[in-house]
């Protein structure tokens, strides 16, 4: 272990989205001194294409914080440029930059990074979506000792919250940004008292969360309510779940904001509507049934489907068939 180190510490915080921006804000709240923020370049963004500063970069601006903003770290003027900050340990948190050894090897009590799911358990790019698309009854946050794998470095702490049948991705996700800064700091207390305990992960009960694609939106009917009632709560925001409808003339792609379970035994082929009223779309699948609650026609907002059949009366009846998503590169409304 470490030598204990006087507080406070002095931090170098590296991170990219509003997820990390959370972070940091508790970091510049506490005792510590945050000596730099790093986080990739500037990109464009919306119609004009105009660069657009992320939102750990504007946090840090507006605390005079000064950022450094690196391509990699391949340079040795960029790892000199790091070392320079004499910083006890660098906080990392959804950065999306890989560092090699010899960053994290720099600073004095190495690197540690705030994971969103109680490893070894969904390492990868996607924690909290796969968490829910597997069905979990619970979830966290682990505090974690960075080394060269993908998120398989020794664990420090990790705090837990459970996943209710409501959750959703971005529901899932305001738990997790007020569990991890407080994991956080009290891993800094520890960390700066050199009482931290590193515990080695069990690799044989990892799993992989794999980056979300636009194609894995797709609701197959021939599942389960169950498992299409998950994905639907798991891709919200992004991308969010959808199917393409045939409204005799042109087929739409329709985006799924809402739906619950409804538990019936029946004889339909998946994908048929069952029923159809101001409480939701059925639609019925190899097990159970899956009501379709709010719903986002091609170019409108989401509208519960009381809203849609006021206008869309006759796109929606008993019997009628709900295709599969067909491949993205074919155009649809």
């Amino acid at each position: 272990m470490p030598n204990a180190v006087t507080t406070p510490l002095n931090i170098i915080f590296a991170g990219t989205p509003d997820f990390a921006a959370q972070h940091l804000a508790a970091l510049i709240h506490s005792e510590h001194n945050i000596v730099a923020v790093y986080c990739p370049p500037d990109k464009p963004a919306g119609r004009g294409k105009k660069l657009t500063a992320c939102a750990t970069k504007l946090l840090a601006l507006a605390h005079d914080i000064p950022v450094q903003q690196p391509v990699n770290f391949k340079a040795e003027q960029t790892q000199l440029t790091l070392a320079n900050y004499q910083a006890d340990v660098m906080v990392v948190v959804a950065y999306g930059l890989l560092l090699p050894t010899v960053i994290l090897q720099t600073p004095r009590l190495g690197c540690i990074n705030v994971h969103g799911s109680i490893l070894p358990k969904w390492r990868g790019a996607a924690p909290i979506q796969r968490a829910l698309e597997a069905g979990d009854s619970q979830t966290g946050v682990t505090i974690m000792q960075m080394d060269k794998g993908l998120d398989t470095g020794d664990m420090i702490l990790t705090a837990t919250c459970d996943i209710t049948l409501k959750d959703t991705s971005a529901s899932l996700y305001d738990k997790l940004a007020e569990l991890g800064p407080k994991a956080l700091l009290n891993t800094l207390a520890l960390m700066a008292l050199g009482k931290h305990q590193r515990q080695a992960q069990n690799n044989l009960q990892a799993t992989h969360a794999a980056k979300l694609d636009k194609a894995d939106a797709e609701l197959d009917w021939q599942q389960p309510a169950s498992i299409l009632d998950r994905k639907i709560r798991a891709y919200i925001p992004w991308p969010v779940a959808q199917f393409t409808f045939d409204d005799n003339s042109q087929q739409h792609r329709i985006r799924v904001w809402q739906a619950s379970v409804i538990e019936l035994e029946h004889q339909h082929l998946p994908g048929t509507i069952i029923s159809c009223d101001k409480q939701g779309i059925v639609v019925a699948t190899t097990a159970n049934a899956l009501r379709l609650e709010i719903l986002q026609l091609p170019g409108k907002k989401a509208l519960a489907v009381a809203d849609i059949l006021n206008g869309k009366a006759d796109w929606f009846t008993q019997g009628q068939s709900i295709n599969r998503l067909i491949q993205p590169q074919q155009e649809l409304t």
